[in-house]
């Protein structure tokens, strides 16, 4: 279906605007990597009218699927890792046509993981991961057990993706088989919840007794961005300045939470700073 393919991707490598096209190719049924189609034509542009433009192709019992995406847009992508597999697509692709060498060093991007996106990324991981894992203490002390089993399988989540990120990889869609070699200790975690004969009750309260550690012992590097930002002054910050920040703004949706769990763990200070009204006072964080 390659040749099948050929005009399509000759016209976008024409175009001004292309900066580079990979061909992704399924490599078992049903795979997840490429939806579930044959073959995946990944261009990235630096202009476009959308930001993801998609089209689908079918020859005979092949189909293909055609993903045009600004360059903007994977970006945001790869930073906020909310789209997984263009990582393995961008890893293992085959360049069809590569302006500049503009997939070349993206590949080595990747591979290389350069510090600072790791630290930001590390970051937004260890805000979910406190998110998920108070809320789920919240319903466990409730005896809501489900809900806290779904919290705290989010919360092994984002702990094993923390890990990976730390150790200089981007986390892909197998993320359980990736940690299982490089963090045993969350994997053995892991398995325990969702395969122990003990009660769900009892696999719970086990959990995150061993949980809390784990999440104690990652604290210095999950929370080393926010604190390197919050150190870029001398004065104290208010709340509304931490989530207005340009870069804390990736994760402000769990900073307060996060603030809270460092101010227990007497990472950050809380500063009063009186009001006109009685007893009432500003609440300040500092470093």
């Amino acid at each position: 279906m390659e040749d099948i393919l050929r005009p399509i991707y000759q016209e976008r490598a024409s175009l001004k605007s292309t900066l580079g096209i990979l061909l992704i190719e399924k490599k078992e049924d049903n795979s997840p990597i490429t939806d579930t189609f044959d073959y995946i034509l990944f261009v990235i542009a630096d202009e476009a009218e959308e930001a993801v433009f998609l089209k689908h192709y079918t020859y005979k019992d092949k189909k293909a699927a055609l993903h045009i995406v600004k360059e903007d847009q994977l970006q945001e992508w790869l930073l906020l890792g909310t789209n997984r597999k263009v990582v393995d697509w961008i890893y293992n692709g085959r360049i069809l046509y590569d302006r500049n060498e503009y997939l070349d060093r993206l590949k080595t991007e990747i591979r290389e993981f350069p510090f600072y996106g790791r630290k930001l990324k590390m970051g937004m991981e260890f805000g979910k991961l406190i998110r998920r894992y108070m809320d789920g203490k919240s319903f466990f002390e409730k005896g809501h057990y489900l809900d806290a089993y779904n919290h705290i399988v989010h919360s092994l989540h984002h702990l094993a993706r923390l890990e990976i990120i730390e150790q200089g990889f981007y986390p892909e869609v197998t993320v359980w088989n990736q940690v299982k070699h490089m963090e045993p200790e969350i994997y053995k975690l892991y398995k325990e919840l969702i395969s122990s004969e003990e009660t769900l009750e009892k696999r719970l309260e086990l959990l995150f007794l061993a949980s809390e550690f784990l999440i104690y012992s990652r604290t210095n590097a999950g929370s080393q961005h926010l604190v390197e930002i919050m150190g870029t002054k001398e004065e104290a910050w208010t709340i509304a300045e931490l989530m207005d920040h340009p870069e804390l703004k990736y994760y402000s949706v769990d900073l307060g939470v996060l603030i809270e769990y460092l101010i227990e763990k007497k990472v950050i200070d809380v500063i009063k700073v009186e009001t006109k009204g009685h007893e009432v006072y500003h609440r300040y964080y500092s470093v």
